[in-house]
């Protein structure tokens, strides 16, 4: 079946497929498309999931109550969440977004609420009997502590948001990486399949090298100080 380059074609033909789809300028602006819904999701997700997660850390009341939605969320297919999305809101970019943002929510929600556990409370009475600002306790004292859990937070999100992005295309979007992969599937076309997973795998990897990679450094780097 590998031998059959139906199945499995050679760099050439993929390579060829891929510059004519970047000379029609289609493969830039389906992963321009992919993209602005993975930034717009992650970033959603995070916001959400950090405020939350450090409300559920503080306050045993809000932790209490909002702890079995947090495990709804956590078991629930993400499959179901996108179809419900769509029935809900429509074939819209905001509901595509939601249903991913929704899916990576409740993950980040759990790093943020166990960074919130393990916050200092020997700072917190410092900052007490400073009475410093609500700005300032947040800017300078939480969120230092705050920080390497929202750094693994980031990581392993980034990881789910990238594949819940394209599932979302598939289902229920006219542009996008996932959405060329499904009318490659429909054309049983291995090259143009291909031709859109290669430039996204190398954005991806090239996200967590450059970005992720060395933001989870800058925030640990206190931890090597330390030692």
């Amino acid at each position: 079946m590998f031998s059959d380059p139906r199945h499995l074609p050679g760099p050439g033909p993929v390579a060829l497929i891929m510059l004519e789809e970047a000379r029609s300028g289609e493969l830039f602006v389906n992963l321009a498309a992919t993209l602005a819904r993975v930034a717009a999701s992650f970033t959603l997700a995070m916001s959400l999931g950090s405020a939350l997660g450090y409300l559920m850390g503080r306050s045993r009341l809000a932790d209490k109550i909002l702890d079995p939605w947090l495990v709804v969320l956590l078991n629930l297919p993400a499959l179901v969440v996108i179809v419900l999305a769509y029935i809900w809101a429509g074939l819209t970019e905001a509901a595509a977004i939601g249903a991913v943002a929704l899916n990576k929510l409740p993950g980040a929600v759990v790093v943020a609420r166990e960074g919130a556990r393990a916050l200092d409370p020997t700072l917190d009475e410092m900052a007490l009997v400073f009475r410093l600002p609500l700005k300032t306790r947040l800017r300078h004292i939480v969120l230092p502590q705050l920080a390497p859990y929202l750094a693994a937070a980031t990581r392993s999100g980034l990881s789910l948001v990238w594949k819940i992005v394209l599932i979302v295309e598939l289902l229920g979007r006219s542009n996008g990486v996932g959405f060329k992969i499904n009318l490659a599937f429909q054309l049983f076309d291995v090259r143009l399949l291909l031709a859109y997973a290669l430039p996204f795998v190398a954005i991806m990897l090239g996200v967590e090298t450059l970005v992720v990679q060395p933001l989870e450094r800058h925030v640990s780097r206190w931890r090597s100080d330390a030692a």
